[in-house]
């Protein structure tokens, strides 16, 4: 019976996290090339017929909007937390060590590996940054 209460538990816990995520899937990534000219819909001035064909085709900058979207998700909604989650399991390694150096030796072990991890990332969007600067994308940017 205990077993049943803990899966029952942990799964009440994944769905309790997964909601927030699975709330935020109906956005889309690329706001282009999603809305199509509906049946019946008269001819442009020009006499183009627009039945079916797309309002908003994607472009360039479109694609660079995907990119810089994917980056800002990938560091800030994933790195950060896991991050923070990873310096408080090495903080509460440390605190509950009682003398043990091989435990103080570990959490000082995930302290370092997450710092650097963390840089790594973080260095890793500033160039991607730089080079969608440098490709002309005028998107709007999170400032540091």
């Amino acid at each position: 019976m205990k077993k049943f209460a803990k899966i029952l538990i942990f799964i009440f816990l994944l769905v309790l996290i997964a909601m927030p995520i699975l709330s935020f899937a109906a956005e889309p990534l690329v706001k282009c090339g999603t809305e199509v000219y509906p049946p019946g819909t008269p001819p442009s001035p020009e006499g183009k017929i627009l039945e079916g064909t797309i309002k908003n085709p994607c472009g360039f900058t479109d694609f660079l909007s995907l990119v810089n979207r994917v980056i800002k998700f990938v560091l800030f909604d994933l790195a950060l937390p896991v991050a923070a989650i990873m310096f408080a399991w090495a903080g509460f390694l440390m605190v509950t060590a009682g003398g043990s150096t091989e435990r103080v030796t570990k959490a000082k072990r995930i302290f370092t590996n997450v710092a650097i991890g963390f840089i790594i990332a973080v260095i890793a969007f500033l160039v991607v940054r730089t080079i969608l600067a440098i490709l002309g994308f005028k998107g709007d940017w999170i400032g540091f």
